[in-house]
């Protein structure tokens, strides 16, 4: 059930050139309570005093040892010109917010049986994937499915949480993370790393209707050409669940 309440702001960090994280506690003291994949609305006013919404995925993994308390975690793009990016790029620990939440849909499925997910995002869109990694290994652990992470960015410095992804790959041989850097590789690849989009990675996964569902998360672009390319391997659209993030201004 939806809330409107104040957030205070506890830390923050830059994940890549162009993102913030943002880690927030409740004024109130409430718990964040969420679904891994559902989003809050942060409300801010614009330039012209004209109230304005924008909406980010949850990125807490609950349960995360550096995250005792449970911060509420954001991953906040720099949109030039933007209104979110003016209040949210110079926001200071200590400084309040008011938001409403959490939303969304875009969760693992209570009825899924498939055996295998693939997961896809683009730049902030894997965020709802890390709040899911939780989730993913209950899930093994009960019906033993694997896991495929792909997540494109143009160079190793812009692919956020890579170096947990990586760990969580290393410890976990069910789950694969396969970077798809489109313009320059990491210093250090990993065995997993591709050049390219992340749907020219679809072939050598072999996507199958019988045993996937697909989540894509991030760019529109990159949501309706994964979309198009996984139905024509036979996936449904029931098991393609979609997720857009557009850039306000």
């Amino acid at each position: 059930m939806s809330q409107t309440f104040d957030l205070r702001l506890a830390r923050a960090r830059m994940l890549a050139p162009r993102v913030r994280e943002l880690a927030f506690e409740r004024v109130d003291g409430a718990p964040g309570a969420f679904l891994p994949g559902q989003f809050l609305q942060l409300h801010f006013a614009g330039a012209d005093g004209a109230a304005l919404k924008r909406s980010y995925s949850i990125a807490t993994v609950a349960g995360d040892p550096a995250n005792p308390t449970g911060l509420i975690e954001i991953a906040v793009s720099y949109v030039e010109g933007g209104a979110a990016t003016r209040l949210l790029g110079a926001l200071a620990p200590g400084e309040l917010v008011q938001a409403s939440g959490p939303y969304g849909r875009f969760v693992l499925g209570a009825s899924d049986r498939n055996a295998r997910y693939l997961l896809v995002a683009t730049g902030t869109g894997v965020t709802p994937y890390r709040a899911m990694l939780p989730e993913l290994v209950r899930l093994h652990r009960e019906r033993g499915i694997d896991v495929v992470l792909l997540q494109g960015a143009r160079s190793g410095a812009d692919l956020l949480y890579a170096h947990e992804f990586d760990a969580f790959a290393a410890t976990h041989p069910w789950f694969r993370y396969l970077p798809c850097l489109s313009r320059e590789p990491r210093p250090v690849p990993g065995r997993d790393d591709r050049r390219g989009y992340v749907q020219h990675a679809f072939a050598e996964l072999v996507p199958d209707p019988a045993r996937d569902i697909a989540y894509l998360c991030g760019n529109p672009d990159m949501v309706d050409a994964g979309f198009e390319a996984l139905k024509a391997c036979g996936l449904t659209v029931p098991a393609i669940r979609r997720e857009k993030y557009l850039s306000a201004r």
